[in-house]
This record gives structure tokens, C-alpha cells and sequence, in this order.
């Protein structure tokens, strides 16, 4: 397209038009100094792996579990978290995953050898015991053990799968302390009980408080400035609203949650922001069982394709953010947690 012609100019005005643009200071382009990070755009996490080759991978590593006797289960959950993270990206860059299967293995053994193994020999005595005092008293502090292990076990996977976890080299850790946690946890659940529910957003609040703050990417820290107050509300209402929408409404719940924990989850200057829906999420579940139903758990590469694809769908980093200055600070870490946390049901949010 050919520039617009010149509007002519009325005569006269020339020379006041050039002495008044001399009078006005010239104003500089500021240029950025060293160190500094200027705001961007929203980034996104993505990921790039198809159903397709994490269903091969399941059909391997179930063939070979079952010609192992079990033991191929340990390499089989690296290959499947290893695919997982090295599909996902940020920035152009994928995520890596450095845990090994021998790692796991030894972490199995560990958490049968001094937890498991105690918590049964106590169930078995608490059995052959005649005197129902003893027994009761035996099988009490049993539920208490394996209640208490079950922080432990939070903690301890939580740890080892972000020292196993890498972006460009550099390591994610954990430095928060166990026992903190267990106090953190027994409180809340205690709590929860006397309050029949209601203390519910506080005891989530905190727990994701002390799971995020203590997390880090190379030497700099994540943060998260939540307060349960703040869902003490639509939790409230969704307790009046549970049984009328027979429990459908619970997916509205989760939803608020997941957005307002992602919108007070920071590192440094940048916040993440999540846009999922409760209708969004309750296709999800709903659309997940059904193919696992109707494939019988055939379809789970497909459900945690799906998953991650839809966690990620809805995820934005906003805010400047400077990536190059970060530097490694890596933390010592075992799988115990890791497989005490699966053998007690008590699994944290990762593959």
C-alpha cells in the first residue's frame, strides 16, 4: 500500500511549528541496565507427548512387571515420570527427570524393612493378644504410627521427586522439615474432625503454604501468600450444596481452589494464574472414569495424557522473571518418602 500524501501545511506556520517542537525537551528511550528484567508477556507451560507412546511404555513395562515378579514396577514409574516430564516445556526448553529405578527400589525396601514390617508385626500381635485392654491399646497406637507416617511419607516424596527434577540444568528441591509437618498435619486433621469439616480451607491453606514456600528453583524460592479465610465461604456453600447437586458441585470447589492456590503461588516477582472451570474439571473426571471404565484400565496412558494436558491448558506465569541468574544448589535426598507415600496411600501430585 502506497504512504498517505502529506496534509498540506497553512503558510506561516512552519517556522513556530520547528521553534516550538526546539522548546520541548527530547524524551529518551530508557535502556535497560544490567540485572534488570522488564515485564513480559504470559508464558505458558506445555506439553508435546502423545497417548500413543506412553501406552506403549505401559504395555512394556506391565509385560515385563509381571516376567520380574514386581520388581520392573520401580524402572517402569522412572520411565513413565521421565516421559512425562521430558514432554513437558517452558520457555522452549523441556523438563528432565534423573531418578532411577534402583533408587526407588532401595527406597521400597527401606520403608518395608522400618516401617511397614513394625506396623504389621504390632497388627499381628494386637491379634494374638487375649486381654481386649492390651489389644485395644495395641491396635490404637497402630492407626496412631501409620497415621503419623503419612506426613512423613508426603514430605519425603515431595522432596525426592523435585531433587530429581531438573529445567535447564538446574535442580528444584525441598528443605522443609518433617516433624514441622507432622504437627502441621496431625493439628489440621484433629481440627478438622471437631469442627465436623469446617476447618477444612485452613488445614488446605496451610498445608499448601508449607509445601510451596519451602520448594526451590536452584537457590530462589517459590512462595504462596494464601489464607484458608478466603475459601471459608464458597466451602461453606458448597457443603449446603453438596447433597441437592449430589455432590456435583464439589468439582466448583475444587476449581475455585485450584485457582486461587495457583493466583497466590509466586517465584520472585512472577504469579500463576489458573482459568479452569468447575464444568471444565467435572468433564475431565467424568470423561477420565469412563474411559477407564470402558477400557478396563487400558485407557490410563490416555487419562494421564488428558490430565496433564488439561493442567497445563489453563496455567499462565505472569510477571517479569529472571531466569539466567539462577544458580544450582543441589539437595540431598532418598526415596524413602517416595515409596512410603505409595504404600500408604498417600501420594503427592506428580506421576
Amino acid at each position: 500500500m502506497a504512504p498517505a500524501a502529506a496534509a498540506p501545511r497553512p503558510a506561516g506556520t512552519n517556522g513556530s511549528a520547528q521553534a516550538a517542537r526546539a522548546s520541548v525537551p527530547a524524551i529518551a528511550t530508557p535502556t535497560p541496565t544490567p540485572g534488570t528484567v522488564a515485564p513480559s508477556r504470559p508464558r505458558k507451560l506445555t506439553f508435546h507427548g502423545s497417548a500413543g507412546t506412553l501406552f506403549g511404555i505401559y504395555v512394556v513395562n506391565v509385560l515385563l512387571t509381571i516376567a520380574t515378579v514386581g520388581f520392573y514396577r520401580f524402572w517402569g514409574r522412572v520411565r513413565v515420570r521421565r516421559f512425562i516430564l521430558s514432554q513437558t516445556g517452558f520457555e522452549g526448553d523441556r523438563f528432565a527427570y534423573h531418578g532411577t529405578g534402583k533408587e526407588l527400589l532401595l527406597g521400597f525396601f527401606k520403608a518395608v524393612l522400618f516401617v511397614v514390617m513394625p506396623i504389621t508385626v504390632l497388627s499381628i500381635a494386637a491379634k494374638l493378644i487375649e486381654d481386649r485392654t492390651v489389644h485395644a491399646a495395641t491396635q490404637a497406637f497402630t492407626s496412631v504410627l501409620v497415621f503419623m507416617f503419612v506426613p512423613i511419607a508426603m514430605v519425603g516424596a515431595w522432596r525426592y521427586r523435585l531433587s530429581r527434577t531438573s529445567w535447564r540444568g538446574i535442580r528444584f528441591s525441598f528443605r522443609g522439615r518433617a516433624w514441622a509437618f507432622v504437627r502441621l498435619f496431625v493439628g489440621g486433621s484433629l481440627l478438622s474432625t471437631l469442627t465436623l469439616s469446617l476447618y477444612y480451607p485452613f488445614f488446605q491453606a496451610r498445608q499448601q503454604r508449607f509445601m510451596i514456600s519451602q520448594s526451590y528453583f536452584g537457590r530462589r524460592p517459590f512462595r504462596f501468600d494464601g489464607h484458608g479465610r478466603d475459601l471459608f465461604g464458597a466451602y461453606v456453600v458448597t457443603l449446603l450444596l453438596f447433597l441437592p447437586t449430589l455432590g456435583f458441585y464439589w468439582f466448583w470447589f475444587q476449581a475455585k481452589k485450584t485457582r486461587y492456590f495457583w493466583e497466590h503461588t509466586y517465584f520472585e516477582t512472577a504469579r500463576f494464574r489458573s482459568t479452569v472451570t468447575g464444568r471444565q474439571m467435572m468433564n475431565l473426571m467424568i470423561g477420565n472414569l469412563v474411559l477407564l471404565v470402558f477400557t478396563l484400565g487400558f485407557g490410563w496412558p490416555w487419562v494421564l495424557v488428558r490430565s496433564t494436558r488439561f493442567a497445563f491448558t489453563y496455567l499462565t506465569v505472569e510477571g517479569a522473571l529472571d531466569l539466567s541468574g539462577i544458580v544450582q544448589e543441589p539437595q540431598l535426598a532418598t526415596a524413602t518418602g517416595d515409596a512410603l507415600s505409595s504404600l500408604l496411600g498417600a501420594d503427592v501430585d506428580f506421576a
